[in-house]
């Protein structure tokens, strides 16, 4: 797959994942415990034989060049790359990125100098597992110019996706992006039993939404680019358009796939992993998501309890404490009688020595991790938290939205920021 060049975008503000967003880039937010988002896009490319990527970088992006940096090497004769665009100024424009078109605009000198055959291009921000191998050749056994990975969904989800209407042949002949209005939304309703016949038995899911999954032929990106060079986005201007001039056919994918771009979609993902039988499976054979390279010790785990849940390396777990439906991540330092349900802890990226914990107690200051007696249910811990003793943090308020000094409520989910101090007894 040498003739594929895959381009990832990872530009965006993240803004309907704050506060995990306020330090870092939305595909560097972890995930199922050991991982970030990138990886997910980058370890589907490498498990589909495509290895030479660029991602596309632009908004708090630091912390994502490091860990691209130290987990994707390559031998030097393999030819493969993970390699960061990150958005500059040039002496053609000053501006940052505009939209999911603008962002391969202003890279895609890196596509003319390549000898691909075709351009993938991906978000940095799904939870998935595809082999592009079979969008590869649907793309090329249709003769297509572009081509859209679409899955099925309900009438409920249909005005947060962009929606493509097909003909016989799978040829989109009709895209709108985030239909409101059920004049909008009619058009686009597919007999289930066509979807059925092209493979995918959804009955209850009659519209194909858009992945953010596409394949260009090398010359059809740059002639759409060039073609129009205000347009921003691919759903909203490139899209509609390039249906009239160029063949754009549909790739049919009916895995699981989640857009993990809010704090409830982020909290649900997660927290499916801990089922017996997960729609994402990390422990699939078929597959495996790569991530940086860790020497962690196993998790100590003393008298605690465990029900359905999944604890990442290098955690040390008190007894007493009980954990129910809850994800745990990398370095997580749990105290006595803490109890934890329906909730996502990201872990810390460091033990605290010795003499820091000496140092903490001093002064007044919680260690990193959770103190005795702690409750915690239907919540988001990011990294490098210092919880107290005998705190309560599960929004018993039923707050649907809204903001304190050390917490971010979304969507009834309560959120800690990254490195954030709540004191002893502290309600939330």
């Amino acid at each position: 797959m040498g003739e594929v060049l895959s381009l990832i975008l990872g530009g965006g503000r993240g803004t309907r994942l704050y506060p995990l967003t306020q330090l870092r880039s939305k595909p560097a937010v972890p995930v199922a415990g050991k991982y970030r988002l990138i990886d997910i896009p980058i370890s589907n490319c490498l498990n589909s034989g495509l290895n030479r990527m660029y991602v596309l970088t632009q908004f708090l992006s630091v912390s994502l060049h490091r860990h691209i940096a130290n987990t994707y090497k390559f031998d030097p004769f393999s030819k493969g790359f993970v390699e960061v665009l990150a958005a500059q100024q040039t002496n053609e424009k000053a501006d940052w990125y505009q939209g999911t078109a603008d962002a391969v605009r202003q890279q895609i000198r890196y596509v003319v100098e390549d000898a691909c055959r075709e351009v993938l291009i991906l978000s940095g921000d799904q939870l998935y597992r595809m082999d592009f191998r079979q969008l590869i050749r649907t793309h090329r056994q249709t003769g297509a110019d572009i081509t859209i990975a679409v899955i099925p969904v309900p009438r409920d989800q249909v005005p947060g996706f962009g929606i493509v209407r097909l003909d016989d042949s799978s040829r989109v002949i009709q895209f709108v992006e985030k239909p409101k209005t059920e004049e909008e939304i009619a058009p686009y309703h597919t007999p289930p039993e066509w979807i059925a016949r092209h493979g995918v038995n959804a009955p209850d899911r009659p519209y194909l939404a858009s992945m953010g999954i596409y394949l260009f032929n090398r010359r059809a990106l740059l002639e759409q680019l060039n073609a129009r060079p205000i347009a921003t986005d691919f759903g909203k201007e490139i899209f509609p358009r390039s249906i009239q001039s160029h063949k754009v056919v549909a790739h049919l994918f009916d895995g699981y796939w989640e857009d993990l771009g809010t704090i409830k979609a982020y909290h649900e993902a997660n927290i499916a992993l801990t089922q017996d039988n997960p729609p994402f499976d990390l422990n699939s054979p078929e597959g495996v998501i790569y991530t940086r390279m860790r020497f962690l010790p196993a998790s100590r785990l003393a008298g605690c309890e465990l029900k359905q849940s999944v604890i990442g390396d290098g955690c040390m777990i008190q007894p007493g404490t009980v954990i129910e439906r809850s994800l745990v991540g990398l370095r997580s330092i749990i105290g006595r009688g803490v109890r934890i349900s329906d909730s996502v802890l990201l872990g810390a990226d460091r033990y605290e020595t010795s003499a820091e914990m000496s140092a903490n107690r001093t002064g007044g200051v919680p260690d990193i991790g959770i103190g005795d007696g702690t409750v915690i249910n239907n919540a988001i811990i990011d990294k490098d938290c210092r919880i107290g003793r005998g705190a309560r943090i599960s929004n018993d308020g039923r707050i649907q939205d809204g903001e304190g000094e050390h917490f971010v409520i979304r969507d009834g989910i309560v959120v800690l920021p990254r490195g954030i101090t709540i004191p002893d007894g502290t309600v939330i």
